[in-house]
C-alpha cells in the first residue's frame, strides 16, 4: 500500500530472530514500557508452528506488526489477532489498514473464514476503523477482560473490551442510515488524553458505556459507527432474529 506521500508501505510475515526483536520494540513505542513483552521465543514460536506474525516496512524501517493465533468463534475457524500496533512515527500512513488487508489474505490463503481481535471501545478513532472503515461488528462486550494494565495508555481504568469479528470474505460495505429505527451510544473525543487530564471522568465514560453498549451487543444491535464518534443501535424489532411484524 502507498501512503500519500508516496513512499509505499510493505507488509510481510516475520521468522527471523532479528526481525522478531524489534516487535516488542515497536509495542514500547506505541504503548510505553509498562506493557508485557510478548518475547522473542513466544513470536519464533508461533512463527515456525502456522501462527500469524507480521510486519509493516517502511524504507527498510519497521513501523507496524501484528501477532495472532488460529482459534475457533462460533465453531469457524479463526483467526485471532491479539496485538497489533504502530508507530507513533508512522500515524496517518495506513499502516492499520496495510495490516489489516495482509490479515485477511493470509487467512483466505488458509482457509480461515473469520478474523477476530478485542479493542477498547472509548477509543473513538479505533471504533470508526474497525466498524466505519472495515465493516467488522462488535460480537461481545467483555468486561475488564484483561483486567488491569500497567501500560502508559491503559493504566488506571479497567480493560474493558470489545470482541470483533470480520468475516474475511465480506459483503459489500454499506453505512447505515440513521433513522427513527436507531439510537446513537457517544464516545469521548478522547479517552487516552482524559484518562491523564481527568481520571474521574474518564471512569464515568467507562461506567457509562459499558452500562449502555453491553446488552446491544449482546443481542447483535450495534450496526455502525459514525464519523462523528457514536455506536449506533438498531430496535430491538429489526435486530439479527426478531420475529417479523404480521
Amino acid at each position: 500500500m502507498t501512503p500519500s506521500d508516496g513512499q509505499a508501505v510493505t507488509v510481510r510475515q516475520l521468522d527471523q530472530l532479528d526481525d522478531l526483536r524489534g516487535i516488542d520494540d515497536l509495542f514500547v513505542s506505541v504503548w510505553g514500557p509498562g506493557i508485557p513483552a510478548l518475547g522473542v521465543e513466544l513470536l519464533r514460536a508461533l512463527s515456525h508452528e502456522g501462527g500469524y506474525v507480521a510486519g509493516a516496512f517502511r524504507e527498510g524501517a519497521l513501523v507496524g506488526a501484528s501477532v495472532g493465533f488460529l482459534g475457533q468463534h462460533g465453531g469457524r475457524l479463526s483467526l485471532h489477532s491479539h496485538a497489533t500496533g504502530v508507530s507513533p512515527k508512522a500515524r496517518g500512513l495506513h499502516v492499520g489498514r496495510a495490516l489489516k488487508l495482509h490479515q485477511r489474505d493470509w487467512a483466505s490463503a488458509r482457509g480461515v473464514e473469520l478474523i477476530t481481535w478485542t479493542f477498547d471501545p472509548l477509543v473513538r478513532r479505533n471504533a470508526w476503523f474497525n466498524i466505519g472503515r472495515l465493516g467488522a461488528l462488535p460480537v461481545d462486550y467483555l468486561v475488564d477482560f484483561y483486567g488491569p494494565m500497567s501500560d502508559a495508555i491503559n493504566a488506571g481504568d479497567a480493560s474493558d473490551r470489545l470482541l470483533m469479528a470480520w468475516e474475511v470474505s465480506p459483503p459489500a460495505l454499506v453505512s447505515p442510515a440513521v433513522d427513527d429505527d436507531h439510537r446513537l451510544i457517544p464516545t469521548p473525543e478522547d479517552i487516552e488524553t482524559l484518562r491523564a487530564t481527568d481520571p474521574v471522568a474518564a471512569r464515568t465514560w467507562r461506567l457509562r458505556l459499558r452500562e449502555e453498549l453491553l446488552e446491544p451487543v449482546t443481542q447483535g444491535r450495534v450496526i455502525g459507527f459514525t464519523r462523528e464518534g457514536d455506536y449506533v443501535i438498531v430496535s430491538d424489532r429489526h435486530a439479527p432474529g426478531a420475529p417479523e411484524a404480521h
